[in-house]
């Protein structure tokens, strides 16, 4: 199997690089933490979890310059097309699907979808399976039950992806018992210490997790090859 390259662009941000180039809720002009300006990106698909701008953040203007596909809850999907005609968005509900050859599950996540003001959509989170690996982006979400079911269906999880922050997702404790229900090789903290509300402590969930995961702590633009 090809190696999957995976970078952490900051926040919630990431890059997967194998036989297609992939990224997921790239927020990056005006993230404080953002490893990478939108016009340095390449991309094939574009996965956006939900409709809030730290988010959806720059998945159009990359789009139309690079010619990815957007995929979006589907609510969501149409939020984006209303924004831009010359983007292409594919519109998915929770379940599976394949884009240009990637294996996409669109997956439950807790939390709320808005741009702000007005509700648009549900949040998601994502299985991805991309040259024979298998990642789980979890986007914004508290630890549910369920969580089990994503690796009884689709494991083993090669890499998951899962916020730490706390007061708008998961804490390193709730992030911690996500790890025990998804059984992943490896784990990736994200959402925490872009600014202050969020400003939790990796090295704390890497000790809650003790050795049921390897925990990988990601400084915004350090990669690691899965």
């Amino acid at each position: 199997m090809a190696v999957v390259t995976v970078r952490f662009l900051g926040h919630a941000a990431f890059e997967l690089r194998g036989s297609k180039k992939v990224l997921v809720d790239p927020f990056l002009r005006n993230n404080p933490k953002a490893a990478a300006r939108p016009e340095e990106l390449e991309a094939d698909i574009i996965l956006v979890t939900h409709a809030h701008g730290d988010h959806i953040g720059d998945s159009i203007e990359i789009a139309k310059r690079t010619g990815a596909k957007i995929v979006a809850m589907f609510d969501v999907a149409n939020y984006i097309r209303k924004q831009s005609e010359d983007v292409e968005v594919v519109g998915m509900n929770y379940g599976p699907t394949e884009v240009d050859g990637v294996f996409i599950v669109q997956v439950p996540a807790w939390h709320s979808s808005s741009d702000g003001v007005h509700s648009i959509g549900s949040p998601c989170g994502y299985i991805i399976r991309l040259d024979g690996r298998t990642f789980y982006h979890a986007g914004d979400t508290f630890v549910f039950l369920d969580m089990k079911l994503f690796n009884e269906l689709y494991g083993p999880i090669d890499l998951a992806m899962l916020p730490i922050g706390g007061h708008f997702t998961m804490g390193p404790k709730e992030a911690a018992k996500a790890v025990e229900l998804l059984e992943p090789k490896k784990v990736v903290p994200m959402h925490y210490g872009t600014w202050p509300p969020i400003a939790s402590d990796p090295e704390e969930f890497k000790r809650l997790v003790g050795g049921k995961a390897e925990v990988v702590i990601l400084k915004p633009g350090e990669e690691i090859e899965v």
